[in-house]
Order: C-alpha cells, then structure tokens, then sequence
C-alpha cells in the first residue's frame, strides 16, 4: 500500500512540477507610429508643464457651465446604455471567476438507495437469483486535471484580458455618452442664440411690413414693395419654427441620454454665450493610454495571443486525477462504520491520435484571429490621430473664422442701415432693402453656427483625447469580486494647477 502511494505521489508531484510551463507565444505590445508632436499643436501650449493635463476625470466641467455639470452627472446614474455596458463588464468578470475555477479540483458527493432483486434466469441466476438486496451508498467523487501545458493558465488569461477589454469599452462608453450629451447641449444653446436672433427679426420684419403698407396707403410705395415685405416676414418665420423644431429634437436626446422620458423633461432656453477653453492635446506618445478605444483594442490582442496558447494546448495530453471515497452497506445500522468505507484513486491520460486536421484548423484560426487584432488596434491607433489632428486643426481654422465672420456681420448691419436709409428717403426701392436684410440675417446666423461649431469640435477633441482616462486603470481591476462594480470618483484637479 505504502509503495502505491508514493508511485501515485510521485507522478503528481511530477506533473505539477512540470505544469511551471505554458504553451504559446508570449504577448509583447506591437509597435504603433507614434509621431513626436500634433501637425495642428497650438503654438502657445507647452507640453513640458505637467499642468497643462487639465482634463481630469469630469472633463465637462472645464466649460464652467453649471447646468452642463448637472446633466452630465445624471448620465452615470440614469443612461440605460451606460447600465447595458456596465453589465456586459460584469458578465465577463464573471466569466473569469469562472475559468479560474479550472485551477482546482472538482469534488461532488451524493446518496443513493436502491432495493433490487435479482433474476433467476439471469446469467448464473441458479447462485444468486432470487436474492433481494439493498445498497445504500454515500459516495464523495473528485476528478482534477492538472495544468501540465498551461492550458488553463492561457485560458484564464484570454477572458481575463477579455474582461480588461471589456472595461475598457465600457470607459469608451461612458466617454461617447457624455461628449455626446456636451456636443447636445452646445447645438441646442446655439439653436437658442439662432431663435433668440430670428424672434428679434420677425419683430423688425413686422414693424417694417407696417410701415411699407403705410407707405403703400399714402401712395409713396408700390404694392411689390408690400408684396416683397411680406414674404421677407413669412421667410424668417418659416426660419425661426425650423430652428425651434431642431432645437426641440436636441432636448428630446438629451432627455434620453439622462434617463429621462422625453416628455417630462424641459430644458430651459438660454442661448450661447461661450468660447471654447484651451484644450491641451498632450504628446502623440501619450494618446495610446490616454484613449479607452485604444486600450480595448489592445486587450483584445493579448485575449487572442492567449487563446494561440489554448490551440496549441490540444496538442498534448491531458492527464486527470480521478479518486472516490465514500461509505457503502446494505443496511442503515452499519452504513457509516469503518468497515463500509471505500476508496479509489487513480491516474489517466489521453491524448488524441487522429482528428483530421481539427487541431490544425483550430490553430490557424487563433492565429488569423491574432493578426486581425493586431491590425484592427494599428488602424484605431491611426485613427485616434486623426480625430485629434482634424478636431485641433478645426479648432484653430474656426477660430479665424470667427474673426472674419464678424467682420462680415458688421459690415452687413453697415449696408443694412445704409439701404434702409435710403429707402426711406425715397432714393431706392425696397429691394434694396431686402438684399440687405437678407445678407444680414445670413450672416448673423453663419456667426452663432460658428460659435456653437468651436464649442462642439472643443468636446470632440476633449472625446479624441480620452477625456482624461487613464490605461493604468487596468492593472487596478479587481476581477474576481463579487461585488457589484461601481465606477470609482474621478480625481479631482489639484487646485495648486
């Protein structure tokens, strides 16, 4: 019995010795481009100042907008989107606790009770049929496969790098939402300085309808010049209910962002009145821990370098350890005295001969899967810069644009008074007038576009950035909690920067 024992003890110890190793590649980061600076980088930002990061956990709260602040909260709170993603990260949490339970044997135990009576007519049944007998047993049955070829270990890896991926798509979740809900917000209180300028316009339009009538009536003005004012008026009506209608929309998605039925939400009207802050992009070196789409690109690469691992595994036995314990009697008196127990404990290996290239095949598949993710994270590193380099250069062009705009607003309430002027005094038609006012109106709407235009492209630039998100966030994961996961408190800006 002593020599069975250490036979059996030696090939475990042996086996788990041996389990020190894992077939696969080991996973190494493939190299992406990374330039040394932005082509569109503001001549005025200095990347050596470690407190030029500004963004820092509520981004939005760099717009000094305290209704924006309120909405944005209410995002991580109440977004069914957010919920959805949320528990996708919890599912595959799971997932992992589960596959780590692979590292440990599994134990079952039952009870059974049979009577039987056995035939007569049954093979030998001349010495044993006829015989009625109980069994009663209370067995304990454990069966564990050790991980001789890291199989396990790479399969644990894979969802555990997958649940990785997972939170990080759930950070670039949270990210789109609440750019999403600035970018709403933005458009919607331009929409309101585009109403505020057309409700002030009918009015003008009607006044000067009043008095092109006025001058119809003493004989001064023809009846085109009244047929002109009027549909200059009804123009810029048709103008203001579109604008309102688009507006209405905007306050419809944000309720849906908040969580919020659409109906019983309002948001009051006030219109844009902002420039965007000074956004600082930081280094291109930086952008691939800063953006959570990336970093799940990235996860994705070390889930599909571990399966590699899980393929080539099939290559090579698998050992199990089967043993059973237990008690076993025919009657209930002494079912659970010493003499009733039982043991067994035993070694097995298999391993697979033939299978018509399955293994083959399934190999090649982890390792195209592999290449896939490798080029799936390169193209969203190319992407990533160039959201930046378009939402900087953007930035910057808008910003001139601005300028010239106003020039040409000027200009034109200059001709607009000039025009006006001289209708009434007789020396022009109202045609005149009307060119005048309709360039105008134009460009003061072309100006208030372009205001709300900078402080939409500044939160898409803050969303190309990361929004302050951080890779290292990763390693910190704790992904064997059963804890229901609840978003840590962003960081709040040192007040020394």
């Amino acid at each position: 019995m002593a020599t069975r024992l250490t036979f059996f003890a030696t090939i475990t110890l042996g086996l788990l010795l041996s389990s020190g190793c894992a077939v696969g590649p080991r996973y190494a980061r493939p190299q992406a481009p990374a330039p040394p600076e932005y082509k569109e980088t503001p001549p005025n930002w200095k990347p050596a100042q470690p407190s030029d990061q500004v963004l820092r956990g509520k981004w939005w709260e760099v717009y000094e907008d305290a209704q924006l602040n309120g909405l944005e909260e209410k995002v991580n709170v109440s977004n069914q989107s957010l919920k959805a993603a949320q528990a996708q990260f919890e599912q595959a949490r799971a997932m992992v606790r589960y596959h780590r339970a692979d590292y440990y044997p599994t134990i079952t135990a039952g009870v059974s009770a049979t009577r039987e009576r056995l035939s007569k007519n049954r093979p030998l049944g001349q010495f044993s049929g006829g015989i009625t007998t109980n069994d009663l047993v209370l067995p304990v049955d454990m069966s564990y496969e050790p991980d001789v070829w890291g199989k396990v270990r790479r399969n644990v890896e894979a969802y555990r790098t997958n649940a990785q991926a997972t939170f990080a798509d759930l950070e670039a979740v949270s990210l789109s939402l609440h750019a999403e809900l600035a970018v709403d917000y933005f458009q919607a209180r331009e929409l309101d300085a585009e109403a505020q300028l057309l409700d002030s316009t009918v009015a003008g339009y009607e006044k000067w309808l009043e008095l092109t009538e006025n001058r119809y009536k003493g004989g001064v003005a023809s009846a085109v010049d009244v047929a002109q004012a009027q549909t200059q008026l009804e123009t810029a009506r048709a103008q203001d209910i579109e604008v309102k209608a688009q507006r209405t929309q905007l306050e419809h998605a944000i309720a849906v962002l908040i969580g919020e039925p659409a109906p019983s939400f309002t948001l009051p009207l006030s219109a844009l009145n902002a420039t965007p802050p000074v956004i600082p992009p930081g280094l291109p070196s930086e952008l691939l821990e800063r953006r959570p789409d990336i970093a799940f690109s990235e996860r994705q690469m070390a889930a599909a370098n571990a399966n590699i691992g899980v393929a080539k595994a099939a290559y090579f036995p698998l050992f199990n350890f089967p043993a059973g314990a237990g008690f076993e009697s025919t009657t209930v008196i002494n079912w659970l005295s010493n003499p009733s127990t039982f043991v067994s404990v035993g070694i097995s290996a298999v391993g697979t001969i033939f299978d018509a290239g399955r293994r083959r095949a399934s190999l090649d598949q982890a390792r195209a899967a592999y290449n896939q993710s490798v080029a799936n994270y390169q193209q969203n590193v190319l992407t990533a810069y160039q959201e930046v380099e378009d939402n900087l250069a953007a930035l910057r062009l808008l910003e001139q644009e601005a300028a010239t705009q106003a020039a040409a607003v000027a200009a034109a309430e200059h001709s607009l008074e000039l025009s006006r002027n001289r209708y009434t005094g007789g020396v022009t038609t109202y045609l005149e007038v009307i060119t005048a006012q309709t360039t105008a109106l134009a460009d003061e709407r072309t100006a208030e576009q372009i205001s709300g235009r900078r402080m939409i492209d500044s939160v898409l630039l803050v969303k190309a950035l990361g929004g302050g998100w951080d890779a290292a966030s990763l390693s910190k994961l704790d992904l064997t909690s059963r804890k229901p996961y609840a978003p840590p408190a962003p960081p709040s800006p040192d007040p020394g920067q």
